[in-house]
Protein backbone atom coordinates (compact mmCIF):
# COMPACT_ATOMS: atom_id res chain seq x y z
CA UNK A 1 0.00 0.00 0.00
CA UNK A 2 0.82 3.83 -1.04
CA UNK A 3 0.06 5.76 2.50
CA UNK A 4 -0.85 9.30 0.81
CA UNK A 5 -1.89 12.30 2.87
CA UNK A 6 -4.18 15.20 1.01
CA UNK A 7 -4.89 18.65 2.87
CA UNK A 8 -7.70 20.66 2.10
CA UNK A 9 -9.57 17.22 2.01
CA UNK A 10 -13.30 19.57 1.46
CA UNK A 11 -11.93 21.11 -1.92
CA UNK A 12 -12.72 20.63 -4.80
CA UNK A 13 -9.08 19.52 -5.80
CA UNK A 14 -9.05 16.75 -3.12
CA UNK A 15 -12.77 15.52 -4.27
CA UNK A 16 -11.53 14.92 -7.14
CA UNK A 17 -8.75 12.85 -6.35
CA UNK A 18 -11.25 10.53 -4.59
CA UNK A 19 -13.25 10.73 -8.16
CA UNK A 20 -9.79 9.36 -10.27
CA UNK A 21 -8.73 6.96 -7.23
CA UNK A 22 -11.30 4.85 -7.24
CA UNK A 23 -9.44 2.14 -9.55
CA UNK A 24 -6.09 2.27 -7.53
CA UNK A 25 -6.22 -0.21 -4.73
CA UNK A 26 -2.85 0.26 -3.86
CA UNK A 27 -3.31 3.90 -2.99
CA UNK A 28 -4.23 4.50 0.57
CA UNK A 29 -5.23 8.55 1.46
CA UNK A 30 -5.73 10.38 5.05
CA UNK A 31 -7.68 13.11 3.78
CA UNK A 32 -7.70 16.27 6.33
CA UNK A 33 -9.00 19.43 7.08
CA UNK A 34 -8.16 22.47 8.86
CA UNK A 35 -9.54 21.20 11.85
CA UNK A 36 -7.55 17.80 11.37
CA UNK A 37 -4.19 19.23 10.13
CA UNK A 38 -3.37 23.02 10.92
CA UNK A 39 -0.74 23.28 8.30
CA UNK A 40 0.10 26.94 9.81
CA UNK A 41 1.20 25.46 13.42
CA UNK A 42 4.82 23.94 12.49
CA UNK A 43 4.82 21.78 15.48
CA UNK A 44 1.05 19.64 14.91
CA UNK A 45 2.68 18.76 11.45
CA UNK A 46 5.12 17.98 12.40
CA UNK A 47 3.24 15.36 15.21
CA UNK A 48 0.92 14.60 12.53
CA UNK A 49 3.98 13.60 10.13
CA UNK A 50 5.40 11.17 12.94
CA UNK A 51 2.33 9.85 14.61
CA UNK A 52 1.19 8.47 10.99
CA UNK A 53 2.40 6.55 8.30
CA UNK A 54 3.09 8.66 4.83
CA UNK A 55 4.52 7.99 1.87
CA UNK A 56 3.28 11.13 0.00
CA UNK A 57 1.50 14.30 0.61
CA UNK A 58 -0.95 16.07 -1.43
CA UNK A 59 -0.90 20.10 -0.16
CA UNK A 60 -4.34 21.06 -1.97
CA UNK A 61 -4.58 23.76 1.50
CA UNK A 62 -4.92 27.07 -0.02
CA UNK A 63 -5.80 30.51 1.29
CA UNK A 64 -7.44 31.35 -2.56
CA UNK A 65 -10.09 34.12 -2.45
CA UNK A 66 -7.83 36.52 -4.37
CA UNK A 67 -9.30 39.43 -3.36
CA UNK A 68 -10.03 39.08 0.28
CA UNK A 69 -6.04 38.28 0.43
CA UNK A 70 -5.05 41.89 -0.52
CA UNK A 71 -6.84 43.03 3.41
CA UNK A 72 -6.06 39.34 4.69
CA UNK A 73 -2.45 39.53 4.17
CA UNK A 74 -1.28 37.27 7.35
CA UNK A 75 -3.42 34.36 6.79
CA UNK A 76 -2.82 34.21 3.32
CA UNK A 77 0.65 33.96 4.46
CA UNK A 78 0.67 31.65 7.26
CA UNK A 79 -1.49 28.86 4.58
CA UNK A 80 0.00 29.77 1.42
CA UNK A 81 3.73 30.46 2.82
CA UNK A 82 4.13 28.77 6.01
CA UNK A 83 1.46 25.74 5.37
CA UNK A 84 3.75 24.85 2.72
CA UNK A 85 7.15 25.64 4.44
CA UNK A 86 5.82 23.70 7.40
CA UNK A 87 4.98 20.50 4.94
CA UNK A 88 8.26 20.40 3.32
CA UNK A 89 10.20 20.49 6.41
CA UNK A 90 7.51 17.37 7.56
CA UNK A 91 8.44 15.63 4.29
CA UNK A 92 11.92 16.01 4.69
CA UNK A 93 11.70 14.74 8.13
CA UNK A 94 10.21 11.79 7.34
CA UNK A 95 11.28 10.71 3.92
CA UNK A 96 7.84 11.68 2.60
CA UNK A 97 7.37 12.98 -1.29
CA UNK A 98 5.63 16.03 -1.81
CA UNK A 99 2.62 17.50 -4.05
CA UNK A 100 1.96 21.11 -4.02
CA UNK A 101 -0.08 23.05 -6.30
CA UNK A 102 0.59 26.81 -6.94
CA UNK A 103 -1.22 29.21 -9.04
CA UNK A 104 -0.62 31.03 -13.08
CA UNK A 105 -1.22 34.58 -10.53
CA UNK A 106 2.38 33.84 -9.77
CA UNK A 107 3.11 35.73 -13.24
CA UNK A 108 2.27 39.69 -13.81
CA UNK A 109 0.39 38.38 -17.53
CA UNK A 110 2.55 41.31 -19.30
CA UNK A 111 3.62 38.52 -21.57
CA UNK A 112 2.46 37.36 -24.60
CA UNK A 113 4.18 34.37 -25.22
CA UNK A 114 3.50 31.52 -23.48
CA UNK A 115 5.05 31.34 -19.85
CA UNK A 116 7.80 28.66 -19.04
CA UNK A 117 8.93 27.25 -15.87
CA UNK A 118 12.01 29.39 -16.51
CA UNK A 119 10.26 32.28 -16.50
CA UNK A 120 9.92 35.36 -14.27
CA UNK A 121 7.19 35.70 -11.74
CA UNK A 122 6.41 38.48 -10.63
CA UNK A 123 2.90 38.38 -9.45
CA UNK A 124 0.31 40.93 -8.69
CA UNK A 125 -1.46 40.47 -5.82
CA UNK A 126 -1.00 39.21 -2.13
CA UNK A 127 -2.65 35.65 -3.41
CA UNK A 128 0.17 35.29 -5.97
CA UNK A 129 2.77 36.43 -3.58
CA UNK A 130 2.15 34.15 -1.12
CA UNK A 131 2.21 31.36 -3.65
CA UNK A 132 4.82 32.07 -4.95
CA UNK A 133 6.33 32.32 -1.36
CA UNK A 134 5.18 28.50 -0.66
CA UNK A 135 6.69 27.61 -3.94
CA UNK A 136 10.33 29.33 -2.96
CA UNK A 137 9.81 27.61 0.58
CA UNK A 138 9.35 23.80 -0.47
CA UNK A 139 12.29 24.44 -2.78
CA UNK A 140 14.29 25.16 -0.24
CA UNK A 141 13.46 22.94 1.88
CA UNK A 142 13.08 19.76 -0.05
CA UNK A 143 14.00 17.79 -3.02
CA UNK A 144 11.97 15.54 -3.66
CA UNK A 145 8.75 17.66 -4.81
CA UNK A 146 6.41 18.57 -7.54
CA UNK A 147 5.14 21.73 -7.79
CA UNK A 148 2.46 21.64 -10.34
CA UNK A 149 1.30 25.52 -10.89
CA UNK A 150 -2.42 25.14 -12.50
CA UNK A 151 -4.54 28.13 -14.04
CA UNK A 152 -8.81 28.79 -13.76
CA UNK A 153 -9.50 25.68 -11.84
CA UNK A 154 -13.27 24.21 -11.44
CA UNK A 155 -14.70 21.15 -11.33
CA UNK A 156 -18.32 19.51 -10.21
CA UNK A 157 -17.36 19.48 -6.56
CA UNK A 158 -17.53 23.18 -3.62
CA UNK A 159 -17.37 26.30 -5.90
CA UNK A 160 -16.20 27.88 -8.79
CA UNK A 161 -16.63 29.96 -11.97
CA UNK A 162 -18.66 26.85 -14.05
CA UNK A 163 -20.93 26.16 -11.38
CA UNK A 164 -21.29 30.18 -11.03
CA UNK A 165 -22.49 30.40 -14.10
CA UNK A 166 -24.89 27.90 -14.10
CA UNK A 167 -26.54 29.51 -11.20
CA UNK A 168 -26.46 32.39 -12.51
CA UNK A 169 -27.96 31.17 -15.96
CA UNK A 170 -30.86 29.71 -13.93
CA UNK A 171 -32.40 33.83 -13.05
CA UNK A 172 -30.68 35.89 -15.42
CA UNK A 173 -31.05 35.93 -19.31
CA UNK A 174 -28.22 38.19 -20.07
CA UNK A 175 -24.58 38.67 -18.26
CA UNK A 176 -21.47 40.67 -18.63
CA UNK A 177 -17.92 38.69 -18.47
CA UNK A 178 -14.57 39.84 -18.82
CA UNK A 179 -12.97 39.12 -21.81
CA UNK A 180 -9.90 41.16 -21.74
CA UNK A 181 -7.95 38.18 -19.37
CA UNK A 182 -6.78 35.42 -20.94
CA UNK A 183 -5.71 32.14 -19.65
CA UNK A 184 -6.82 28.51 -19.45
CA UNK A 185 -9.55 26.98 -17.78
CA UNK A 186 -8.30 23.52 -15.54
CA UNK A 187 -10.77 20.74 -15.26
CA UNK A 188 -9.70 19.66 -11.49
CA UNK A 189 -10.65 15.93 -12.24
CA UNK A 190 -7.25 16.14 -15.20
CA UNK A 191 -5.44 17.13 -12.77
CA UNK A 192 -5.90 15.42 -10.03
CA UNK A 193 -5.32 12.53 -12.16
CA UNK A 194 -2.11 13.63 -13.36
CA UNK A 195 -0.95 13.61 -9.51
CA UNK A 196 -2.08 10.27 -9.06
CA UNK A 197 -0.10 9.05 -11.83
CA UNK A 198 3.41 10.79 -10.24
CA UNK A 199 2.44 8.54 -7.40
CA UNK A 200 1.00 5.31 -9.24
CA UNK A 201 4.17 5.76 -11.45
CA UNK A 202 6.36 6.56 -7.96
CA UNK A 203 8.25 9.14 -10.63
CA UNK A 204 11.15 11.04 -9.06
CA UNK A 205 11.41 13.98 -11.62
CA UNK A 206 11.18 16.29 -8.88
CA UNK A 207 10.87 19.85 -10.06
CA UNK A 208 8.29 22.82 -10.78
CA UNK A 209 5.88 22.14 -14.00
CA UNK A 210 3.12 23.57 -14.70
CA UNK A 211 -0.27 21.92 -16.01
CA UNK A 212 -3.13 23.07 -17.28
CA UNK A 213 -5.63 22.34 -19.78
CA UNK A 214 -4.71 23.00 -23.48
CA UNK A 215 -5.85 25.76 -25.60
CA UNK A 216 -6.78 29.57 -24.62
CA UNK A 217 -9.71 31.46 -23.54
CA UNK A 218 -10.98 34.38 -22.11
CA UNK A 219 -13.29 34.22 -19.21
CA UNK A 220 -16.04 35.44 -21.50
CA UNK A 221 -15.01 32.82 -23.69
CA UNK A 222 -15.04 30.14 -21.00
CA UNK A 223 -18.59 31.59 -19.99
CA UNK A 224 -19.87 31.46 -23.49
CA UNK A 225 -18.86 27.76 -23.78
CA UNK A 226 -20.41 26.91 -20.67
CA UNK A 227 -23.76 28.38 -21.60
CA UNK A 228 -23.64 26.96 -25.17
CA UNK A 229 -22.52 22.81 -23.62
CA UNK A 230 -25.02 23.30 -21.20
CA UNK A 231 -27.72 24.84 -23.83
CA UNK A 232 -28.82 27.53 -21.66
CA UNK A 233 -30.65 30.60 -22.77
CA UNK A 234 -28.22 33.51 -21.07
CA UNK A 235 -26.80 34.97 -23.16
CA UNK A 236 -23.40 36.44 -22.50
CA UNK A 237 -21.63 39.77 -23.18
CA UNK A 238 -17.80 40.72 -23.53
CA UNK A 239 -16.83 43.68 -21.07
CA UNK A 240 -12.98 45.05 -20.23
CA UNK A 241 -11.34 44.66 -17.02
CA UNK A 242 -12.42 47.88 -16.29
CA UNK A 243 -15.94 47.61 -16.23
CA UNK A 244 -15.38 45.09 -13.20
CA UNK A 245 -12.82 46.62 -11.18
CA UNK A 246 -11.29 44.33 -7.91
CA UNK A 247 -9.78 44.57 -5.17
CA UNK A 248 -6.38 42.61 -6.50
CA UNK A 249 -5.10 43.23 -10.32
CA UNK A 250 -5.71 40.19 -12.60
CA UNK A 251 -2.54 38.82 -14.96
CA UNK A 252 -3.73 39.52 -18.63
CA UNK A 253 -2.31 36.76 -19.69
CA UNK A 254 -1.17 33.94 -18.40
CA UNK A 255 -1.07 31.14 -20.64
CA UNK A 256 1.04 28.94 -19.49
CA UNK A 257 3.69 26.02 -21.28
CA UNK A 258 2.98 22.68 -20.43
CA UNK A 259 6.11 20.93 -22.60
CA UNK A 260 8.04 19.86 -19.60
CA UNK A 261 5.37 17.90 -18.35
CA UNK A 262 4.17 16.03 -20.86
CA UNK A 263 7.64 15.04 -22.01
CA UNK A 264 8.36 14.01 -18.30
CA UNK A 265 5.92 12.26 -17.23
CA UNK A 266 4.50 10.83 -21.10
CA UNK A 267 1.06 12.42 -20.49
CA UNK A 268 -1.28 13.73 -23.61
CA UNK A 269 -3.22 17.06 -22.00
CA UNK A 270 -6.92 17.18 -22.81
CA UNK A 271 -8.08 20.55 -24.58
CA UNK A 272 -10.40 22.79 -22.02
CA UNK A 273 -13.66 22.33 -23.97
CA UNK A 274 -13.54 18.66 -24.08
CA UNK A 275 -12.90 18.44 -20.44
CA UNK A 276 -16.00 21.55 -19.92
CA UNK A 277 -18.15 18.61 -21.94
CA UNK A 278 -17.67 16.16 -19.28
CA UNK A 279 -17.52 18.08 -16.28
CA UNK A 280 -21.40 19.60 -17.55
CA UNK A 281 -22.02 15.83 -18.34
CA UNK A 282 -21.12 14.92 -14.70
CA UNK A 283 -23.15 17.60 -13.43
Amino acid sequence: MINILVTGGNGQLATSIKDVSKDYDQLQYIYTDSEDLDITNQQHVADFFQNNNIDWCINCAAYTAVDKAESDVDLARKVNKDGAKHLAMACKANNVKLIHVSTDFVFDGKSSALYSENDSAQPLGIYGLTKLEGEQAIQKSLEAYFILRTSWLYSEHANNFMKTMLRLAESRPELNVVADQIGTPTYATDLAGVMVKIINDNSTNYGLYHYSNEGVASWYDFAHAIFEIANTNTKVFPIKTEAYPTPAARPQFSVMDKSKIKEALKIDIPHWRESLKQAIKNL
